[in-house]
């Protein structure tokens, strides 16, 4: 859906303005624009289940144009009025304006940086000739598009280092399309590949293999099901008409295909996944006419090729090891009993394996915080790499020949730091470093542990000032995400120094269904077991308050995608113990998420309400959108969406947030903000970004009836 730009209104808004503060006797008055209710029904197993806004998911229609025009009228007219909006958003600004530095990327003799002097609205691309070399700007966004919404990434590049793909898009949506470069001249071929969607470009030759789904129907681009994943590969020169069709399964069309190309060039590797889950693995040799030979089959496991070395893969999986080894596989002979162990299962997560330089490198989540090893190719350690403390880090990829990796490391206080490291010496230091306009020594970042429902023992992140007083009275934001096997680790977030300089607590938290403890602690909160996730998060907040951290007036929670299901889950089984909630882009109607864009690849993660009574049961106990209850007074909530998401689609938040202004019985707002040529996240504009940030602190620090006392 395009929504037309629009002036905001703020005349059916009463407000009470001061120099910060909201007096705590005078409340905000909201008059929310009706909703009309249609009558639709639909059985499940025998059970009626009421949808009477089910006609907010033709997001192209005028009456949804017209209700989400009068919905952001409301809800910037509210936000626009808190007097504390405008200190938080300039603070935000002031910290958000550093010059900001990817890790190299080497393409041939060049090496390729992303850059941002400060409050760029999209990152710049930089290219210099070697290390020592000056950096000159190579494909900047901000020029191509001066409003922002166009984002411009490296997608691959070819073996010879001449060619480099780039992954255009729009408005942050998934759709995409792929340009060629020159390297040396930086000049725009006339190539162009359309209608990619979560796919890279895999060089062999004088072309790369990519994925795409066939076009859509004009104006179903952002909500219609993708279905037909299709791998194809596009010769240097020819018109994307040409491309020759790689791999293709007509008869289960929902499925993912991506593809990787060996190093050396001898393998085209496969990958073919029913959803977020597993996935099946298939190799062919290139240069040959031979078909695909399965690897490994079946959704049930995760197995990634990593190289292909003296004529034998490299292969990191979870089979019989929920928390990964890496085994040596003979593509002629690869039948498990075959295998060699390279590196075994131990008691900490392998999160990734890579090799680089002639060596082996190993990236362990030990109790959610990563360590770095270098290793032979036989797996034996060389060396642990120091890292500056317990956080995240990540990189240490390159080819055969590279002598010099670059990894970065961060912290909750410990801006993003690019580190060179010698392949050769083992020695790293630092390659950039960010100056922003905090003290890291100001604040103080902790592990914790607490008991969920079950007596489960769970793992969270707790930052603040140091010599915060634990009064129960101090603002805290709860993050959470819990699903799909991804981890949530420490980083740093310059918009959290907003509120930790108010003597504020952030606060995250590894729920189960997350893969920070393997793959049994991901599948402890998926499909039947999803419940656990949100006791989880609720025993976080319960623990926050017990300890003198914050109290339920002053504890908001926040989540994105699966974590904005996560907020509607706990906001609507809990509302009594949080004061603000912040859904962002959540799954809401978990009955009918399967039916949108690529929804139904998160059936393996969720359950599916059509062809299950048990996941039907399941599902609808606790979807946000069909538990909420009539007359119930829930938290402060601001609901956020874009209205190109095309992944979890605006519907979801548009249903919620109706259904929620229908309940809701007091007087705190709960109001939904819609982006405006925007999409899941990625790509926005940091401008965008800015003002999104702004708002959530002003309306989480005016439902708790506080101010902006700028920073100290």
């Amino acid at each position: 859906m395009r929504i037309h730009h629009f002036l905001i209104a703020t005349t059916i808004l009463s407000v009470a303005c001061n120099s910060g503060t909201m007096d705590e006797n005078t409340k905000r008055s909201i008059t929310y624009p009706p909703t009309e209710k249609k009558e639709s029904t639909q059985e499940y197993f025998g059970v009626e289940v009421k949808d009477p806004y089910h006609w907010l998911e033709n997001d192209t229609s005028k009456a949804t144009e017209a209700w989400v025009k009068a919905q952001n009228e409301v809800s910037f007219g509210y936000l626009n009025s808190i007097p504390a909006r405008e200190g938080f958003r300039n603070r935000l600004e002031e910290l958000w304006n550093f010059p900001k530095q990817s890790a190299p990327i080497r393409v041939g003799e060049y090496y390729f940086t992303y850059r941002n002097d400060g409050l760029q609205n999209q990152s710049v691309i930089y290219r210099q000739n070697g290390l020592e070399g000056e950096a000159s700007v190579f494909l900047d966004p901000n020029e191509i598009n001066p409003e922002g919404t166009t984002s411009i990434s490296i997608a691959g590049h070819s073996k010879d280092g001449k060619h480099i793909a780039m992954d255009r898009s729009e408005a942050g949506s998934d759709w995409s399309t792929l340009t060629v470069m020159d390297v040396a001249t930086g000049e725009t071929l006339d190539d162009r590949v359309e209608w990619v969607k979560f796919s890279g470009a895999a060089w062999y030759g004088d072309g790369f293999y990519y994925s795409r789904y066939p076009a859509p129907a004009g104006g179903t681009e952002y909500s219609a099901t993708n279905e037909d994943h299709m791998v194809y590969y596009h010769k240097l020169g020819t018109d994307q008409s040409e491309d020759e069709l790689v791999y293709r399964n007509p008869d289960n069309p929902n499925l993912y295909h991506w593809v990787n190309v060996t190093e050396d060039e001898e393998y085209l590797i496969l990958y073919v996944a029913s959803g977020t889950d597993g996935y099946e693995c298939h190799y062919k040799k290139l240069g040959q006419d031979s078909g695909f030979q399965a690897l490994f089959t079946g959704f049930a496991n995760k197995s990634n090729v990593v190289d292909h070395i003296d004529g034998r893969f490299l292969v990191i999986t979870d089979i019989d090891a929920p928390k990964y080894r890496l085994v040596s596989i003979d593509p002629e002979a690869p039948d498990a009993g075959n295998w060699k162990t390279i590196v075994a299962e131990n008691e900490h997560l392998l999160e990734s394996a890579n090799t680089a330089g002639g060596a082996l490198f190993l990236n362990y989540l030990e109790d959610a915080c990563n360590r770095l090893y270098h290793a032979d190719l036989e797996g034996n350690v060389v060396r642990s790499i120091a890292l500056p403390g317990s956080g995240s880090a990540g990189g240490l990829r390159g080819e055969r020949d590279d002598e010099v990796l670059f990894y970065s490391y961060t912290s909750f206080n410990y801006p993003t730091t690019t580190f060179r490291y010698d392949v050769n010496t083992g020695e790293s230091q630092v390659h950039y470093r960010p100056e922003t306009d905090f003290n890291p020594e100001d604040f103080v970042s902790k592990q914790v542990k607490y008991k969920s429902k079950d007596g489960t023992e769970v793992n969270m992140f707790i930052v603040h000032k140091k010599g915060l007083e634990m009064n129960g009275m101090n603002p805290t934001l709860l993050y959470g995400y819990g699903g799909f096997n991804i981890s949530i680790t420490p980083s740093f977030r310059i918009s959290n120094i907003v509120l930790l300089e108010q003597g504020g607590v952030y606060a995250v938290a590894n729920l189960r269904g997350g893969g920070e403890y393997g793959e049994d602690w991901h599948k402890a909160g998926m499909l039947l077991d999803k419940q656990n996730v949100f006791d989880d998060f609720i025993a976080a907040g319960e623990y926050l308050i017990s300890e003198g951290y914050t109290s339920s007036d002053r504890l908001a929670i926040e989540g994105r995608s699966n974590g904005g299901l996560l907020v509607g889950a706990a906001m609507t089984q809990r509302p009594e113990l949080f004061k603000v909630a912040f859904p962002g882009v959540g799954v809401m109607d978990m009955l009918k998420y399967h039916r949108f864009t690529v929804g139904w690849g998160w059936i393996p993660e969720y359950g599916c309400a059509d062809s299950s009574k048990t996941h039907f049961e399941n599902l609808y106990g606790y979807s946000p959108y069909h538990n909420l209850q009539m007359g119930t007074d829930y938290p402060a909530t601001m609901v956020t969406t874009a209205d190109h998401d095309d992944r979890v689609v605006p519907a979801h938040s548009f249903k919620f947030a109706a259904r929620l202004q229908e309940c809701h019985s007091g007087e705190d707002p709960v109001i939904i903000r819609i982006d405006v040529d925007a999409g899941h996240g990625a790509g926005k504009p940091t401008s965008m970004v800015l003002d999104e940030l702004a708002d959530k602190w002003a309306f989480m620090f005016d439902n708790m009836g506080l101010g902006y006392t700028g920073p100290s």
